[in-house]
């Protein structure tokens, strides 16, 4: 039996109650409706976190930044957002040191052991997108368990991008397909944009409505390339172990001011 708190008619939510009043004052500015289903973040600055302070070791920014996990996490969840995904280690990443990549693993198995109390409390389902074969063994049997004893929480999805490289994904959703297709069981004249949403890491997940990159670097790398076609992009200088509810409340807002074409156009008059 999981512990999945529905969603609720309430708004504000109750939980926010507990928020400080500056942060109750930014979300009275928003309503129900101005907020997206999904947001995506490309957790950015760690490293640069840790030598702003004069910290040798770069794992000290990753260490700071699970806090900014938990409260980002905690705050979509009062706020009901659906899905959140974390973009936490890119494939490129295996390049760093081999002793940083060694205590990142390390991170995030205890990380993903230590959050199985809250997930559950919250009714949220972990999930991972990314190559899982290239995980350490003990990193990744700490993962599959906590997606498995959360994998019937409906109340909001975190998403862990780990290992993660978008095209990586695509070459791997491609070769699916094309497996389908020699197998006889796919024309490959009946492939459509939902043949290829299916055969991605995210199936089953909504794209997301926004995409917030923290440390004021103006690129995408190489993150859910197909899934953002038509995200709105926002770019915060704040380094990710300093972003707080506070700053996703500041996203939020801005993200309420977006018109949302999808590449069409309004009605000029």
């Amino acid at each position: 039996m999981n512990s999945v708190q529905p969603q609720t008619s309430v708004w504000p939510p109750a939980r926010a109650e507990a928020w400080e009043p500056e942060h109750r004052e930014m979300l009275a500015g928003l309503a129900r409706a101005d907020l997206p289903r999904h947001i995506a973040v490309i957790m950015d600055g760690n490293g640069r976190w840790a030598k702003n302070r004069g910290l040798v070791e770069r794992i000290r920014g990753h260490e700071a930044g699970i806090e900014s996990v938990r409260e980002i996490t905690r705050t979509c969840r009062t706020l009901e957002i659906g899905t959140l995904t974390l973009y936490a280690f890119s494939k490129e990443n295996w390049e760093r040191p081999r002793f940083e990549t060694t205590a990142l693993m390390e991170l995030l198995r205890r990380f993903s052991i230590d959050e199985r109390g809250e997930l559950m409390e919250n009714g949220i389902r972990l999930l991972m997108i990314g190559d899982a074969d290239d995980l350490p063994r003990r990193t990744r049997a700490a993962i599959d368990g906590t997606i498995k004893l959360t994998r019937d929480n409906t109340a909001m999805t975190l998403v862990l991008a780990l290992s993660y490289g978008a095209r990586d994904e695509m070459v791997r959703g491609v070769r699916k397909l094309a497996g389908e297709v020699a197998a006889g069981r796919l024309d490959a004249e009946a492939i459509t944009p939902d043949s290829i949403d299916a055969a991605l890491d995210t199936a089953g997940t909504p794209d997301p409505d926004l995409l917030i990159r923290t440390s004021g670097e103006q690129r995408i790398s190489n993150f859910l390339l197909w899934q953002i076609a038509y995200s709105e992009i926002l770019v915060t200088p704040v380094l990710w172990p300093d972003f707080r509810r506070g700053h996703l409340l500041e996203a939020l807002t801005e993200y309420k001011k977006r018109e949302r074409r999808f590449g069409r156009v309004d009605d000029l008059g």
